[in-house]
């Protein structure tokens, strides 16, 4: 926070330093633009406008908000009204401010003795209309943002239906990749499956302002998904690409438009948002084995509820809905065979079940180790992983170096090449990283290990591996209303239990 506060009146000096001939104007000096803090002072002086305006100055992300405020007041006591210059000196006070400071015509005015403009209907509306944008815009940019849980992935921590709050403030807002873009929307305009709702004709590098603290283990993150850097549009971020491209071949994901649609790329902050928990941060080893997590040597108890894949086995009778209701188990299947389930549930509830009488078995399916499945990061042979056995693997820090040879290129091919941005080939068992042999790699950013709490229905970090900082959105921090779109709304549609509740 020490850092914000000293940042703060660098970055509004800078756009109040192109006012010093418009201050002079008004009869102050110019050089006091120079100064910071004070300049605002200033500023509030000259527009007439109450001590409590530059208190909201020390409030991070509104305070850019209220500076523009600030600045259409400063116009408007120079008899500026109309729309498109509050908009100019407000998006690009550098041009306009110098502009009206050559205007011999301009003259300032005591705004407590200008008569107010009368504004028509139209523009009352746009004004309103524009302001409750840029504000809201902001909010949802470095504050917080709503989002809604789609899948199964956290339950019973997080349910499918929860509406939630996003803390942008938690581990510091990003600078938006792509700052022009439709307001509200994610990555598609409304009521269109392909039309983007982004352009990108400005393009901003990654920056992330410093926030209230760091990513702590065991934090539910809200994160773009890695892999949705290159996507079909017909799957969209249902399937990834890469598995498309494992399972069909590159040539024919590419060329069978009719099948796979169209192939697009989408900028980091235009991926889809996902919600995990973090289980290893920087510099951390992970490992699962037989399900269970382990970090650094230790086992990893999570604040949330951890569901596995359960067999279920009756005398032959089958389970009645009103017990599955009671237990809160929503997902499951029946098998061929008569009397057998499968439910994802915790190990509490497993162990009800067994209690019952007319329950004969239950018990936890895990794959076998050693028993390679293709799908798992890093996808390949050499590492022998699923699922429910998993690593040892260590989780890159920034700043630290690796050795890289063959066998361990696959653990980082995808950092080096798209999320650091290098060229990298292997020629004749060599490997090159922009153009030269190289035997090791420094990592520019940190990384996370970021996995479900529903443990067996959860695509997570085993899946697509290592989420790089710049993909971390926020901090999911409270639920305040929680829906169950299997209920009708007058009949328990509303979870009253799981609604505004802090995130565990």
């Amino acid at each position: 926070m020490l850092q914000l506060v000293l940042l703060l009146p660098a970055l509004l000096t800078i756009p109040t330093v192109f006012g010093w001939k418009v201050f002079e104007k008004a009869g102050q000096k110019g050089y006091v633009t120079l100064i910071p803090y004070y300049n605002l002072f200033v500023l509030l002086q000259l527009i007439k406008k109450p001590f409590w305006w530059f208190l909201l100055l020390w409030i991070p992300f509104i305070n850019y908000f209220v500076y523009m405020l600030m600045l259409i007041e400063l116009v408007k006591a120079f008899g500026k009204n109309k729309l498109w210059e509050h908009i100019v000196v407000a998006v690009f006070p550098f041009i306009y401010l110098p502009l009206l400071s050559d205007e011999k015509d301009a003259r300032y005015q005591d705004p407590t003795t200008i008569k107010r403009v009368k504004k028509g209907p139209v523009r009352e509306w746009v004004d309103a209309i524009l302001f409750a944008v840029v504000a809201a815009t902001i909010i949802r940019t470095f504050l917080f943002e709503a989002y809604t849980i789609p899948t199964s992935s956290m339950e019973k921590s997080l349910l499918v239906g929860d509406f939630l709050f996003v803390s942008k403030m938690s581990y510091g807002p990003r600078l938006p990749n792509t700052p022009l873009s439709f307001p509200f929307v994610h990555h598609t305009m409304p009521f269109s499956e392909t039309a983007k709702s982004y352009v990108e004709w400005i393009k901003w590098p990654y920056y992330r302002f410093p926030g209230l603290g760091k990513i702590q283990r065991n934090d539910a993150v809200v994160f773009n998904y890695p892999a949705g850097d290159t996507l079909s549009v017909r799957f969209q971020s249902n399937v990834s690409y890469y598995s498309l491209v494992r399972e069909y071949g590159r040539n024919r994901v590419w060329s069978d438009e009719r099948n796979f649609g169209k192939i697009i790329a989408r900028p980091v902050d235009k991926r889809e948002n996902y919600i995990k928990r973090c289980v290893g941060l920087p510099g951390d080893v992970i490992q699962i084995t037989n399900g269970e997590l382990s970090v650094n040597g230790q086992p990893n108890p999570t604040p949330g509820i951890i569901q596995y894949r359960y067999k279920v086995v009756t005398d032959g009778s089958t389970i009645n809905p009103k017990t599955l209701e009671k237990y809160d188990i929503t997902e499951g299947k029946t098998n061929a065979v008569y009397g057998e389930y499968t439910f994802w549930i915790s190990e509490q509830v497993a162990n009800q079940l067994r209690a019952l009488p007319t329950i004969k078995e239950v018990s936890r399916i895990t794959d076998p180790a050693g028993e390679w499945n293709p799908e798992i990061f890093p996808n390949s042979s050499d590492y022998p992983w699923n699922v429910d056995n998993f690593g040892p693997l260590e989780i890159p820090k920034a700043g630290q170096t690796v050795e890289l040879n063959l066998k361990n290129l696959p653990l980082y091919e995808r950092i080096i090449q798209t999320y650091e941005g290098n060229a990298l080939q292997v020629q004749d068992s060599a490997i090159l990283i922009n153009g030269k042999p190289a035997d090791h790699y420094t990592f520019k950013m940190n990384y996370y290990w970021m996995m479900g709490d529903n443990r067996h229905n959860s695509a997570d970090s085993r899946y697509w591996g290592f989420v790089p900082e710049d993909h971390v959105v926020g901090k999911a921090v409270f639920v305040w209303l929680s829906l169950d779109k299997n209920k009708p709304l007058f009949g328990g549609k509303i979870r009253f239990s799981k609604s505004m509740r802090f995130v565990k």
